[in-house]
């Protein structure tokens, strides 16, 4: 007969095999690439309960265009779809977003930078974009963020810009708050690139509150997890943390994220715009790399970018993650 100290060791060992088994697949490495014009960046993740998958959409930067001079690489760029059918682990491309925009936005040659979207109580869901209205081969020319409406996920009607800090708006981020009302952090690059935020009670009349905290950097993602407040951002050195426990008053993490270049396939970047998603208690970011830019390769090795994916973990009070190690992931419904 078995002992009791027997017993307890294969219970233990089976609760341990089972929180194994629970905590998800493996996710690819890189997570996924864009077949179209091998730019994928500036994720956000949503999911689609019409087909019962998470689906990411990207800025498809188009890095392997020939004939592009400056930047114009980076303008002129589509919103890419992609479809995960196992919780965020494999990723497959699905087509491009689809925008009913005024001529006055750069008819064809219009550049759409990363989206954010959330799902709005009347069911439909808003997506909040960078638009430029044509393709330069500099930076130095208007942004607006545009906020459109869609039923679908793919097809983007009725789009409303918002009136913020400055003609130099990029990169929002969306949030419910508590009392049920809505904030939009964003960039604004006419006040040295620091982070502004915007307030609305219903998602249609927004009042602009100016400065949510002054350091240099794009890309604010914007979630609450464990009782907080976070924004990281991409201060082009990894990606910086801050943290707040009411969304005003803001701390800054001493070290960044994703400072230093992985050793996994594609992973050998700093880590770049982000978003995260969080999923029960866990939480996961999604990042993208440029991982032919120190290389010796060609002009499209250097340009092309990877969506990539780590677990975040709180120590502290405070952010950590560890690229080089194997993610499991398995992104659960929102409730």
């Amino acid at each position: 007969m078995p002992s009791i100290r027997l017993l307890l060791l294969l219970a233990l060992l089976t609760l341990t095999v089972a929180g194994c088994s629970t905590a998800g697949r493996v996710a690819a490495k890189p997570l996924y690439r864009d077949p179209i014009y091998d730019g994928a960046a500036d994720p956000v993740l949503v999911w689609n309960p019409h087909v019962k998958k998470w689906w990411m959409l990207y800025t498809d930067r188009r890095a392997n265009a020939p004939g592009q001079t400056g930047v114009t690489w980076v303008h002129g760029t589509p919103i890419g779809i992609a479809e995960s059918a196992d919780g965020g682990a494999h990723w497959k491309f699905l087509g491009m977003a689809q925008f009913d925009l005024p001529e006055s936005y750069g008819g064809t040659n219009v550049t759409e930078w990363a989206p954010d979207i959330i799902r709005a109580p009347d069911g439909t869901w808003q997506m909040f974009l960078t638009l430029v209205p044509g393709i330069f081969e500099d930076w130095q020319h208007p942004r607006s963020i545009v906020q459109l409406t869609s039923t679908d996920l793919v097809h983007w009607n009725h789009p409303r810009p918002l009136a913020l800090a400055s003609d130099r708006v990029i990169d929002p981020s969306i949030l419910r708050l508590p009392d049920g009302s809505w904030r939009l952090w964003y960039n604004d690059e006419r006040t040295g690139k620091s982070i502004h935020y915007a307030d609305s009670p219903d998602l249609q009349h927004w009042t602009d509150k100016g400065l949510a905290f002054k350091s240099r950097g794009e890309g604010p993602k914007a979630f609450r997890w464990h009782g907080t407040y976070w924004v990281i951002i991409d201060e082009w050195k990894g990606l910086g943390v801050f943290r707040s426990p009411d969304g005003l008053l803001w701390g800054k993490q001493a070290e960044n994220l994703l400072a230093t270049p992985g050793t996994g396939p594609d992973d050998r970047d700093i880590g770049r715009h982000c978003d995260v998603v969080v999923s029960g208690d866990r939480a996961f970011l999604f990042y993208f790399t440029h991982p032919g830019l120190h290389g010796d390769g060609d002009e499209h090795d250097h340009r092309r970018s990877s969506i990539q994916v780590t677990e975040l973990h709180e120590a502290n009070g405070w952010l950590t993650c560890d690229r080089n190690q194997p993610t499991l992931i398995s992104l659960r419904p929102p409730k």
